[in-house]
């Protein structure tokens, strides 16, 4: 009787490894919400204006983009100047990883960004506050949802943006080594400030050419684009009639020559 009452106080301990881990699972956790509240926060907090923002951006564009743009930024025969270019333009150059540049190339690359989000408004606070320029989008216009007009959105982009970038927005081939990006995946935030700066190859589309409602809806297309199946089959990349007639002619041509060798085969 006594074996049998120490057997069951033995099988009711818990695990030598059970605290270990339910320590590990709380810090894991706990640093996963702390980083998010933390990004959250750093970002909400950030105030273009404030001049202790602007000293901080000077700071880091004097030690990662004077080099290229000039200590004040007026340009070098290595970068134009961002006088005037305001914070959107930094914001989405910085915040695609295209600044700062891999190598010297045709354009600006996307890669993994080097700065948080935090010292990214910090450096655009400081580019905006040398000049007026085109300032960071508002969040009405970034819902990219039912709510904005998608067929509008539609009309414009194939209006304005598809000789570029394709009707199905897949990206497109430009002169020397040029290229207009495909924008599935793009964050709203990004595909406004491409339209009011216009980088590299692209246009600027100010207020006076698409509003900020008609980019919303222009956003909202793209993401329509983004999140709808392929009714018509294999989309094949969605550029267009060279593709789909490559795959006829090889899908077509293979058949022939199938066709022509199973015949020759039960001829003999």
């Amino acid at each position: 009787m006594a074996r049998a009452k120490k057997n069951v106080r033995k099988s009711g301990r818990r695990h030598p490894l059970a605290t270990a881990a339910l320590v590990a699972v709380g810090l894991l956790v706990t640093g996963a919400a702390y980083a998010g509240f933390s990004q959250t926060s750093a970002t909400a907090e950030v105030d273009l204006t404030s001049q202790q923002t602007i000293e901080e951006g000077r700071k880091l564009f004097g030690a990662n983009c004077a080099t290229c743009h000039g200590t004040g930024a007026q340009g070098t025969e290595e970068g134009p100047s961002l006088i005037g270019s305001g914070a959107a333009s930094v914001h989405f150059q910085v915040d695609t990883g295209r600044m700062p540049l891999a190598y010297q190339g045709p354009q600006g690359m996307v890669k993994p960004k080097q700065f948080t989000e935090e010292q990214t408004l910090q450096m655009a606070a400081y580019v905006a506050s040398l000049a007026p320029g085109p300032g960071l989008p508002e969040a009405q216009y970034l819902t990219a949802d039912d709510s904005n007009d998608i067929a509008n959105g539609g009309v414009l982009f194939r209006i304005n943006c598809a000789m570029c970038h394709n009707v199905a927005a897949a990206g497109g081939a430009l002169t020397e080594g040029k290229f207009a990006p495909p924008l599935g995946g793009v964050e709203p935030s990004h595909i406004y400030e491409a339209m009011v700066t216009g980088p590299q190859n692209m246009p600027v589309f100010n207020d006076a050419n698409l509003s900020p409602q008609d980019k919303a809806d222009i956003i909202s297309y793209l993401k329509y684009l983004e999140n709808e199946p392929t009714v018509g089959g294999f989309s094949l990349g969605s550029i267009g009639p060279v593709a789909e007639g490559m795959f006829i002619w090889v899908l077509g041509l293979g058949a022939i020559v199938g066709l022509t060798v199973w015949v020759t085969a039960k001829s003999n």
